[in-house]
């Protein structure tokens, strides 16, 4: 097991290095000068050429590199073109929120994705199915964007059921520990916040869960239907098991295992918007 980790975190060095590579390249081959994007297009040539030598753009590329390679390992990122401010204070100011985000939204997918997935599963070509599936097609095409400015116009702007943005209301007061708002209402037992942190989670969080969503109901009645086809579920079946235990004793904890390796990346993914 150890030599298998070991192993594993040799080959993950070249992956990393070459991700580097990439990300670097793809900035360089970016149109547009960095220099002039910072100093706008009335800048002199002489602020022009103060900025590259700072920045070390009149560097040869392979330098370039080292110097990007070498504030990385250090968690420098550099900073932020439109607040100059460090982009490491920039992720720890916003990344709370972006989490609290995701795992709302995840856990939205993972509960009503598995569950489609299993009912479509045992339900073969059954209206739920087809339903389902469809319901499954349109939310992996459906534009994020475009579905939340739907929402926000229906229930925000038209029924005027949620609110249209912000984590918290104005008269809600809440004590910040963590700056994830619903786990500092846990922590301070404030109910009146967390019903407001919740509240206004929904709409977001809602909208974000529908492409893992549909992701998560396809994987997990595909991998249902394909355990319920093994001889090992006809035998459950024919020893007189009931329904429910042969689909989720036998059936489901077979099953996860592509499940929740798609759960795992879809975290990703929505973790990055």
């Amino acid at each position: 097991m150890l030599a298998y980790a070991i192993r594993r975190i040799l080959i993950l060095i070249p992956t990393l290095l070459g991700v580097s590579i990439l990300v670097f390249l793809m900035l360089h081959l970016t149109p547009g000068d960095p220099a002039e994007l910072l100093l706008g297009e009335r800048a002199t040539d002489e602020a022009l050429h103060q900025i590259r030598e700072h920045l070390g753009l009149n560097e040869p590329l392979y330098v370039q590199y080292g110097m990007f390679l070498k504030r990385l390992m250090k968690g420098d990122l550099g900073e932020t073109i439109w607040t100059r401010q460090k982009v490491w204070i920039e992720v720890k100011q916003r990344f709370p929120a972006t989490m609290e985000l995701a795992v709302t939204a995840l856990f939205i997918a993972c509960l009503f994705g598995v569950t489609l997935g299993i009912i479509s599963a045992t339900k073969q070509y059954s209206i739920f199915d087809y339903v389902s599936m469809l319901g499954a097609l349109t939310g992996v095409s459906m534009p994020i964007f475009w579905l939340g400015l739907v929402f926000m116009l229906i229930f925000s702007v038209n029924l005027g059921w949620l609110p249209l943005s912000a984590r918290l209301s104005i008269d809600v007061d809440l004590q910040v520990i963590t700056n994830i708002y619903t786990l500092d209402a846990l922590l301070t037992r404030n109910w009146v916040a967390f019903r407001d942190a919740i509240w206004h989670l929904i709409m977001p969080a809602v909208t974000l869960s529908t492409i893992p969503m549909a992701i998560i109901a396809r994987m997990t009645r595909s991998a249902m239907l394909e355990v319920l086809r093994q001889d090992y579920i006809k035998t459950a079946k024919a020893k007189g098991l009931s329904q429910f235990k042969v689909v989720f004793k036998h059936g489901l904890r077979n099953a996860l295992i592509p499940v929740v390796t798609t759960i795992g990346l879809q975290f990703g993914v929505t973790l990055g918007g």
